[in-house]
């Protein structure tokens, strides 16, 4: 009995999944690993991504090592600075993502990594759900999250671990026309205007970093990894919430909002000032008494190299609650601007991690978050 008693009195707590929205205190975390990152090979959706100009064309297959150990040294730091504030962080299990993946309809030649666990795992409320994903390359990424919904699974009663339905991702998914390398920015410019994207309304595709969440409110992004019947499936499957679809039309290249959008707190959000909201989808916020305020520049005038990433990821922060912001350490702009909205910054370098999937919010994913679900947007 005594020996009993000890364990039970030094285990570990054991993980209660909840979390409702992009600020409230967040108590417990996934940080993503950059082990074995890969450069994806040529396909469909990921073509369409890299801008003309990139050193990334052409190029795939793992990345150099000396910049895997770098980023998993400032992944490391950033799980360490998050557990001294008392976060719990949990890390994935990585895959050999340097290997050839193949499914009936299509074969790739290698996957892409899981530093990024934001675009795979959505957490609204008590459930974890697995996104469709919309690059080949991603679509076993979710193994890597496994052995914790598991464990999550067995620790919380109440935590459901779901699973959109995987899809095909054949050729239908895709259109061919965005694959032109004589296609310019401005052609883009034009079709994300008119809501023109790489993937088709073949079947529901969705990333989970296209999805913010404000309560009874799931924000989401229609785009290159995002479609209408994405969106309509989630609203499907979410039916206590309602689901709005926004794009922005600036963007020519629109994947996850969480470098457009940024919720800081109840009544403010940054807005990305080369990819505005359009007036007619300001009107919820506006209704609801919210400010949505231009981001400060980014410090940065390139990504990194190898980066798929825009400069934007400046305003890709994570909020550790109301009143506290992490801010990539060189965002000075930014850092300053959340200083004048009355935010604590917590200054995290992660810069030369970038590349492998994005900045401090897209290397996150949410487990627990205090709070309850509330309706921020009564006035419809």
């Amino acid at each position: 009995m005594s020996d009993q008693s000890v364990d039970a009195n030094t285990e570990t707590p054991k993980t209660i999944v909840s979390s409702w929205n992009e600020w409230d205190p967040l108590k417990h975390v996934i940080v993503g690993r950059a082990d074995g990152g890969c450069i994806p090979a040529p396909e469909p959706a990921l073509d369409a991504k890299v801008p003309e100009d990139s050193d990334m064309r052409g190029q795939y297959g793992p990345r150099p090592q000396e910049t895997v150990d770098r980023a998993n040294e400032l992944l490391d730091n950033f799980a360490s600075l998050l557990t001294k504030r008392g976060v719990i962080v949990d890390r994935p299990t990585p895959l050999d993502f340097n290997q050839p993946t193949a499914t009936p309809d299509w074969e790739t030649e290698t996957m892409f990594g899981c530093m990024p666990p934001r675009d795979v795992l959505l957490t609204v409320g008590k459930e974890i759900l697995e996104a469709t994903m919309s690059y080949r390359c991603r679509w076993f990424e979710y193994l890597c999250y496994r052995p914790l919904l598991q464990q999550y699974y067995m620790d919380d009663p109440q935590m459901r671990h779901e699973s959109a339905p995987k899809p095909r991702l054949t050729d239908a998914d895709y259109r061919p026309d965005y694959l032109s390398e004589k296609i310019g920015d401005q052609k883009r410019l034009e079709w994300t205007a008119d809501k023109y994207f790489v993937t088709t309304e073949e079947e529901p595709l969705f990333d989970a970093a296209d999805v913010l969440r404000f309560g009874k409110d799931l924000v989401v992004q229609h785009g290159f990894t995002t479609n209408l019947k994405g969106i309509d499936w989630l609203q499907r499957h979410y039916p206590d919430h309602r689901v709005h679809a926004v794009n922005f039309p600036g963007d020519p290249y629109p994947i996850h909002i969480d470098a457009t959008f940024t919720p800081l707190r109840p009544g403010l959000i940054l807005n990305n000032p080369q990819r505005r909201l359009p007036d007619a989808q300001r009107k919820l916020f506006e209704k609801n008494g919210w400010e949505i305020v231009d981001a400060a520049q980014p410090a940065h005038n390139s990504p990194p190299a190898l980066c798929y990433s825009s400069v934007w990821l400046s305003m890709n922060v994570l909020v550790l609650d109301p009143k506290t912001v992490c801010v990539e350490k060189t965002e000075v702009y930014q850092a300053e601007q959340m200083d004048k909205l009355g935010m604590n910054v917590i200054e995290v370098e992660l810069r030369d991690a970038y590349a492998f999937g994005g900045g401090l919010h897209c290397c996150t994913a949410d487990v627990y978050r205090e709070g309850v679900c509330e309706d921020y947007f009564p006035k419809q």
